[in-house]
């Protein structure tokens, strides 16, 4: 598959090209324009036509609690939940704890 580079022109005799995302290559979250510039059987090329694709964060984030099994009656104990993580290059920004019983 061609890599998409900034400003690096990827020339095909296809149609259609496939923006081909991996862990290496990413697109992060944002605006991203891409252009296309087409050529015909005699050498005349057209005007560019500009596309703009909004890369968004979709993916949700997964929430892991750490806590003691068991805790002696009338003693403090910890929550944490640092081990709970966004993809990259999400970050956790908030934690909302509750309490259910």
């Amino acid at each position: 598959m061609p890599k998409f580079e900034i400003s690096n022109e990827l020339i095909t005799d296809n149609p259609s090209i496939e923006v081909t995302i991996t862990p290496e290559s990413t697109l992060a979250p944002g605006k991203h324009r891409f252009q296309l510039i087409v050529t015909d059987s005699s050498g005349n090329t057209s005007e560019p036509d500009t596309v703009e694709v909004i890369i968004i964060d979709d993916k949700r984030p997964t929430a892991i609690i750490d806590a003691p099994a068991t805790v002696s009656a009338g003693s403090s104990f910890q929550l944490s939940g640092k081990r709970s993580f966004d993809l990259a290059p999400g970050k956790i920004t908030s934690y909302h704890w509750l309490r259910l019983t």
